[in-house]
């Protein structure tokens, strides 16, 4: 029997509607010229209506490749549970209104002895940081499969030695999930994100849940790019408060593309 994962925030983060859905992404991508030099992005994951166009922005970048990336790993932060290590999910698809993407069992597979993964659906049933991601990705690569990784309780060095044992960075793309800071007022949020960027954007893995969500993804991806001298360039930067939020209590958003030199 198929295990499905079905949508948790359809109709909240994003459009239940697969037209609406597919229309609204279209109308943010961008035409670009094709990098082959392209591994890894840094993205938001929060509803659309705040972050979608930015996330947008760095996919882009994605459409042109789309027969080169035929997997994706995708790493987020648990918001709704706390546990140990990281969990990849027993499903062997999860659903989006844009349809259907094929977990990597493959991939699963080889994470199943590492002591840091445990087998667990329940991090992935209500998680929304690597659910938003998919239908950007749907529309921009069609095809794919996908290992979605959770995580809770971990050190970036732990989960840059699980990912050098299974990424393969001329054919897997890294997709790491992650918004900046929560809830500080428009001035403030713009001053902590932008000492956070500098920091990302020299190679200063010491991210901390204060600054970024996904401290932990970003760190880990800076300690993987450091190690192979690969550049990082920043898409954009906004917050809530620039696409409609509250400016008293806003949350930061980046986006960034790591290539190869």
């Amino acid at each position: 029997m198929i295990k499905v994962r079905p949508t948790a925030v359809a109709g909240r983060f994003y459009h239940r509607e697969s037209d609406l859905l597919r229309q609204e992404i279209v109308s943010w991508l961008s035409p670009r010229d094709r990098d082959d030099r392209l591994r890894a992005v840094i993205v938001p994951h929060a509803g659309y209506r705040f972050s979608g166009q930015l996330a947008a922005d760095a996919f882009s970048y994605i459409q042109p490749l789309a027969d080169k990336f035929r997997r994706v790993i995708l790493l987020g932060p648990s918001h709704t549970m706390s546990f140990k290590g990281v969990a990849i999910p027993s499903v062997d698809l999860f659903v989006t209104p844009l349809g259907n993407v094929p977990v990597d069992k493959a991939l699963v597979e080889a994470l199943r002895d590492n002591p840091l993964v445990s087998l667990d659906d329940a991090p992935h049933a209500k998680e929304h940081c690597l659910e938003v991601q998919l239908p950007f990705l749907q529309q921009t690569l069609g095809e794919f499969s996908v290992l979605p990784i959770v995580y809770s309780r971990a050190m970036p060095w732990h989960l840059e030695e699980l990912l050098n044992d299974i990424w393969d960075p001329d054919d897997t793309l890294l997709v790491i999930s992650s918004d900046l800071s929560h809830y500080h007022n428009y001035e403030e949020a713009t001053q902590l994100d932008g000492e956070s960027m500098t920091m990302i954007e020299e190679f200063v893995p010491r991210l901390t849940p204060h600054q970024a969500c996904g401290a932990t993804g970003i760190n880990t991806l800076l300690h993987l790019a450091q190690s192979r001298g690969w550049q990082l360039s920043r898409v954009g930067y906004m917050n809530s408060g620039d696409t409609g939020g509250d400016k008293n209590r806003v949350v930061g958003y980046v986006s960034y593309l790591v290539s190869q030199v």
